[in-house]
C-alpha cells in the first residue's frame, strides 16, 4: 500500500477539512452502531414490559439519529469531494510541470495520446481512490471495529467463533488483489491505447481522407476499443469472483452466529433482544468485510493508474543542471563544436567527431544529405540533447555549465515544423517575449512582413488560429513563428528550413527581414534551397555525422565536391 500512502499524502495541505471530513464519518458510523442497541431496547425492555413512554422516547431518538446521520453524511460528502477535486488538480498540475521539465528524448520515445491519457484517464481514477475509497474505507472501519466491540461485550465466546474466519478472508482479499492491480494497470493501458489512436486520427485526418482510409482508420479503432473492452471485462470477472467469496465466508459466520445464539437463548444464557443485536452487529460486520474487499479491489485499480501517473512524477530528466551552473549573460554568440559524437540510439551515431567554429554574428548554413545530422546539430546548441562525447562550448563555456534559462533566453529557433498554438496570432507572437508591448509585436510583425496579411483578417490580432495555426496557410504560419522568433531578439539564431513553405514572393520578403536580422547574431540556416544559403558567410557540408565541406558558395562550386553535386542534382530547388 506504499502507492496508496503516497497518494494519501497530498491530502496534507487540506489536513483541517480532512480531519472534519474524518469527524463526520465517524460520527454518521456511529450513529448505525446505535440502531442495534434501540433494537434491543425494544425487544428486551419497552415490549416486554409494554412500555408506552419508553417507545415514544426511542422513536424520537431514532427521528434525531437519523437527522443527525444525513447532516454528518452531508458534511463528510462535501468536503472529501473538495479535497478529492482539489488533490486532483495539485497531482495533475504537478504531472505536467514534471513533463514541461523533462527532456526532449523522453516525449521521442513516447506516444502523445499516451501522455495524455495520464494526465486525463489515469488521474481521474485516482480521484476514486481518494474520495469514494477513502471515505468509505474509513466509515466501513469504523463499523466493522465498533461492530466488534458491541459483539465483544454482548457475547464474547459467540464473537470469537465468528472470527474464526478471519484469516481465510485476509487470504482471499489479498490473493485477488494482486490479481487486480495487474489487471487494472492493462486496463489503463488499453484505455491509453485508446486516447493516443485517437489523438493520431484526428490529428492526421488530411492524411486519412487523402487517401480514403475511413473505413481502414474505423476498423483499426475497433480493435483497439475492443481490445480495451476484454481488458475491463476480465478485471470486472476478477472482482465478481471477490465479493461473493467474501459473502459466502460471511454467510458461514452468521450461520454460526444463528446456531449458536438461538441454542444459547434457549439455555436462558442470552436474551432474544441481544441475540437480535448481536445478529445487527454481526451483519454489520460482515458488510464492512464484504464492501472493504470490493473497495480493496477498486483501490489495486486505482494504485495501476496511479503507478503510470507516479512514473511520470519520478522521471528524471535527461538534460540537468549542474549543482553549479552559472549564467552566461550576455551572449556573445561563438559556438564550437569539438570532437562531438552524438547518438539517438545506443550503437547507431549521427555524429561522428563532428568539429568546427562559428564566429560572433557570422552565419553559417547547414547543408547535406537527409539524414547527415543537419537538424541534431540544430537540437544540441540549445541543450536539447547532451552529447555523447566531445563539447559545445559558447563563448568558451561549455553548455552542460551553464544555466537552461540563460542558455535558451538567447537562442531563436524557426523550426520547419511550425508549432502554434490554438489561440490568437498575437498570442502566438508574443510566446517569443512575455513581456513585450503591442507596438514591439508590431515592429516584429513587420520585420517578418506579417502584418499585411494579418491586417486583412477578420479580427487582426485578435485572430484565433485553431489548431497548430490550421486557419492559416504555410506561409503565413512560417511567418507568424518567424516574427516570434525575432521578437525574442536571440544572440544565436538557428532557421531549421525556415522558408520551406513560403512561396516565391514571401520568400523574398522573408529573406531581406532576415538579412537585417541576421546582422550581429550567429545563425545556422539549414536549408534546402540554394537561393537560401548562398549569401551565408560560410557554408558546412556535413555527411554522415562530419563535416566533409566547408567555404562559400563559389569556393565549394570550384571545387567541384559534394556541394557541388548537390547543387547540380538540385536544379529546380535553385529558384
Amino acid at each position: 500500500m506504499g502507492d496508496y500512502v503516497r497518494l494519501l499524502a497530498y491530502i496534507r495541505p487540506y489536513r483541517q477539512r480532512g480531519l472534519a471530513a474524518i469527524a463526520c464519518m465517524v460520527l454518521g458510523a456511529v450513529t448505525t452502531l446505535a440502531v442495534p442497541w434501540i433494537i434491543r431496547n425494544i425487544i428486551d425492555d419497552v415490549l416486554a414490559a409494554k412500555n408506552l413512554f419508553a417507545l415514544n422516547l426511542i422513536a424520537l431518538s431514532i427521528l434525531v439519529l437519523f437527522f443527525l446521520r444525513g447532516v454528518f453524511s452531508f458534511g463528510q460528502s462535501y468536503l472529501m469531494s473538495y479535497i478529492g477535486n482539489r488533490v486532483v488538480i495539485d497531482i495533475r498540475n504537478e504531472v505536467y510541470r514534471r513533463l514541461q521539465h523533462l527532456s526532449l528524448r523522453y516525449f521521442d520515445t513516447r506516444k502523445t495520446g499516451s501522455i495524455m491519457s495520464r494526465l486525463t484517464n489515469d488521474i481521474g481514477a485516482l480521484q476514486t481512490a481518494i474520495v469514494d475509497n477513502f471515505v468509505n474505507i474509513v466509515k466501513e472501519s469504523v463499523i466493522l471495529i465498533g461492530s466488534l466491540l458491541g459483539m465483544l461485550f454482548l457475547h464474547w465466546k459467540l464473537t470469537l467463533l465468528c472470527l474464526v474466519i478471519v484469516p481465510l478472508v485476509s487470504f482471499t482479499i489479498r490473493f485477488f488483489g494482486r490479481k487486480l492491480k495487474k489487471s487494472g494497470r492493462t486496463v489503463q493501458e488499453r484505455i491509453a491505447d485508446v486516447t493516443s489512436h485517437l489523438q493520431e486520427s484526428v490529428s492526421g485526418i488530411r492524411v486519412v481522407k487523402s487517401f480514403f482510409r475511413e473505413a481502414y482508420e474505423i476498423e483499426r479503432f475497433r480493435t483497439i476499443n475492443e481490445n480495451a473492452f476484454r481488458a475491463a471485462m476480465k478485471a470486472a470477472q476478477q472482482e465478481s469472483q471477490l465479493s461473493p467469496l467474501i459473502e459466502f465466508l460471511a454467510a458461514i459466520a452468521v450461520t454460526a452466529i444463528i446456531w449458536y445464539g438461538g441454542w444459547s437463548v434457549i439455555e436462558g444464557q442470552l436474551t432474544a433482544g441481544e441475540l437480535i443485536a448481536f445478529l445487527i452487529y454481526a451483519i454489520n460486520l460482515a458488510n464492512p468485510v464484504r464492501r472493504i474487499s470490493s473497495l480493496y479491489g477498486g483501490i489495486q485499480r486505482s494504485l495501476a493508474a496511479g503507478e503510470r501517473v507516479f512514473e511520470i512524477l519520478d522521471e528524471v530528466p535527461e538534460i540537468r543542471e549542474k549543482e553549479n551552473a552559472y549564467d552566461l549573460v550576455p551572449m556573445r554568440g561563438k559556438v564550437v563544436f569539438d570532437d562531438v559524437y552524438f547518438s539517438y540510439e545506443e550503437g547507431k551515431e549521427v555524429l561522428r567527431g563532428l568539429s568546427f567554429s562559428v564566429e560572433p554574428g557570422q552565419t553559417v548554413a547547414l547543408v547535406g544529405p537527409s539524414g547527415a545530422g543537419k537538424t541534431t546539430v540544430a537540437n544540441l546548441v540549445p541543450r536539447f540533447y547532451d552529447v555523447t562525447a566531445g563539447s559545445i562550448t559558447i563563448d568558451g563555456h561549455d553548455v552542460r555549465d551553464l544555466t537552461l534559462a540563460s542558455l535558451r533566453e538567447q537562442i531563436g529557433l524557426v523550426p520547419q515544423d511550425t508549432a502554434l498554438f490554438n489561440t490568437t496570432i498575437e498570442d502566438n507572437i508574443r510566446y517569443g517575449r512575455l513581456e513585450a508591448t503591442a507596438e514591439e509585436i508590431r515592429a516584429a510583425m513587420r520585420a517578418a512582413h506579417a502584418e499585411e496579411f494579418v491586417s486583412r483578417m477578420p479580427q487582426g490580432l485578435q485572430t484565433p488560429i485553431g489548431d497548430r495555426g490550421i486557419v492559416l496557410s504555410g506561409g503565413q504560419r512560417q511567418r507568424i513563428a518567424i516574427a516570434r522568433a525575432i521578437l525574442k531578439d536571440p544572440r544565436i539564431l538557428i532557421l531549421d528550413e525556415a522558408t520551406s513553405a513560403l512561396d516565391a514572393e514571401s520568400e523574398r520578403l522573408v529573406q531581406d527581414a532576415f538579412e537585417r536580422l541576421l546582422q550581429g547574431r550567429t545563425a545556422f540556416v539549414i536549408a534546402h534551397r540554394l537561393s537560401t544559403i548562398r549569401n551565408a558567410d560560410r557554408i558546412l557540408v556535413i555527411d554522415r555525422g562530419r563535416v566533409v565541406e566547408q567555404g562559400t558558395h563559389d569556393t565549394l562550386m570550384a571545387a567541384r565536391g559534394m556541394y557541388y553535386s548537390l547543387y547540380t542534382m538540385k536544379e529546380w530547388e535553385k529558384e
